[in-house]
């Protein structure tokens, strides 16, 4: 089609002047691109252009772009009063509310107003870009042009080709995505596309762990800073973000999926949101916010404990290793023998198991046994779990001998998989089913997720770095004893663990 993204006088239109939309128009007017503006709020558009000039000249300010450079991008930048003023349009992009019957009425308005070769996109976050599409004459042409907010600093955008849209409006998108110097990846209509499926195995699987007792929200927020390498805890990420868009989100993804187990919402997230406690923006969240900064819980000092001998179970070989090397630096009193003997503290280190497990297979005296995260370095943080009828004695001297070297310890109770077990290798599961249903490819699912999520690792990456086998060991005992199907590996990462290759291998 005639659709070319790097001609000089290419001219799109922005319908929204809310903080996507400007953003938006913000990107393109940088990237020498043309805009008209409009929203149905009157004055909305004007309001946009002040606020870009603004951010543009701080930028010039900071010199991240040359003052002329900042004046002339807003200069690219044409407020109009309407859709109806779209029509040389080469591109036309929908920042609207969230609502199918508003968009769909927009789009065909719209259709009726442009010519042939030009693009309708929508940015919508969750909307089905096939539904979206479902009422124009020409639906080849539709797609989804999903950004993030901030627009202006977060390089992603999301390129979705719904059922009927034509090969070559996706490739358009792309070029006009990478004209805006944004960094886009191509996406196949799916809910939640691909950043919001995979960012669901964070949140959620964090509030599952609290809904079943096994830890506070501090707790984990703690261990996925400090042990998973992650910016923000799920729960400080989910007071940022707000729970009342969190949630709906995530509920209208599992009613989506047909109720994929995998998505299921958590009803220690409903709860909150039914009770108006929102996060940062109503002064109170997982944290209190009443003085205007986060008020986070003291942590409590080690125990001063020790253990008069230790005695570590061999049956997981890798976890041995390491918990053994780390306990010989910390001058333990260690044990060799096959068995331990009647006063030891046991430690076992489960892959996707619970310590009453471990010591009930193993034949094990549960009241002294004690359980390890050993799957990620025992640097910044470490992870211990107990059983229900663990001696609370054990389990301090467990914990003071862990900590004598001033790294702090979260000990939790029982659960299938410790924190960060859990909660990452729901994320590498939840990435490999994006790429087995073919919505993006594997490189694009890392690339989106560490732009989009600021992960510290794509989801592929992560199980790689893991290890796959040991990941899929992880999900099948948590699936063997929880007896959730939300732990059911996927095909791609079965597969790809038993061939001993990795995750981010595509099939030929």
């Amino acid at each position: 089609m005639g659709f070319d993204a790097n001609r000089p006088d290419l001219l799109i239109g922005v319908i929204g002047a809310g903080a996507m939309g400007r953003g938006i128009a913000q990107v393109a007017a940088a990237g020498g691109i043309r805009v008209r503006l409009t929203d149905a709020k009157p004055g909305a558009a004007q309001e946009a252009v002040k606020f870009i000039d603004n951010m543009l000249k701080r930028a010039a300010e900071k010199g991240s772009i040359k003052p002329e450079d900042a004046k002339a991008a807003v200069e690219r930048i044409q407020v109009i009063d309407s859709p109806a003023d779209m029509k040389p349009c080469h591109a036309v992009i929908e920042a609207i509310i969230e609502n199918p019957e508003i968009k769909q009425k927009l789009f065909s308005e719209i259709e009726s107003i442009v010519g042939d070769d030009c693009i309708i996109a929508s940015n919508t976050s969750s909307l089905s870009v096939t539904l979206l599409a479902n009422k124009l004459k020409r639906p080849g042409r539709f797609a989804g042009f999903h950004f993030f907010n901030p627009v202006p600093l977060m390089r992603l955008v999301e390129v979705i080709d719904g059922v009927l849209t034509e090969p070559w409006v996706g490739e358009a998108l792309m070029a006009l995505g990478k004209r805006m110097t944004r960094e886009p990846v191509r996406v196949k209509d799916a809910p939640g596309f691909l950043v919001n499926q995979v960012g669901r195995g964070y949140s959620l699987e964090a509030s599952h762990l609290v809904a079943e007792g096994v830890a506070s929200f501090v707790e984990v927020d703690r261990v996925m800073r400090d042990v998973g390498g992650f910016r923000m805890g799920p729960f400080e990420l989910m007071d940022l973000t707000a729970l009342d868009v969190t949630q709906p989100a995530s509920e209208l993804l599992y009613g989506q999926f047909f109720h994929e187990a995998r998505y299921r919402p958590s009803l220690v997230m409903r709860s909150r949101l039914d009770a108006g406690i929102f996060g940062r923006k109503t002064k109170r969240g997982f944290y209190d916010y009443s003085s205007g900064e986060q008020v986070v819980p003291a942590e409590a000092p080690a125990p001063d404990a020790r253990p008069r001998s230790v005695w570590v179970s061999s049956a997981e070989a890798s976890g041995h290793a390491s918990l053994a090397q780390l306990l010989d630096k910390l001058g333990a009193p260690m044990e060799s023998g096959a068995k331990p003997s009647a006063d030891a503290l046991i430690l076992v280190t489960p892959l996707g198991e619970d310590t009453t497990t471990c010591a009930l297979e193993q034949g094990l005296d549960p009241k002294r046994t004690v359980a390890v995260d050993t799957l990620f370095p025992m640097v910044k943080r470490r992870t211990i779990m107990t059983c229900p009828i663990t001696d609370p004695a054990y389990r301090d001297a467990a914990h003071g001998l862990l900590a004598s070297d001033g790294v702090p310890v979260v000990a939790t109770r029982d659960s299938p998989g410790l924190i960060a077990q859990r909660i990452i290798a729901m994320i590498v599961n939840i990435g490999c089913s994006v790429a087995q249903n073919r919505t993006a490819s594997p490189a694009d699912i890392d690339k989106a997720v560490t732009l989009g999520l600021n992960y510290p690792h794509g989801p592929l990456a992560f199980g790689d770095r893991l290890g796959p086998g040991r990941i899929l060991k992880v999900l099948t005992n948590m699936q063997r004893i929880h007896g959730d199907q939300r732990y059911r590996p996927t095909l791609w990462l079965s597969r790809r663990a038993r061939l001993g290759v990795s995750l981010l291998t595509p099939d030929n």
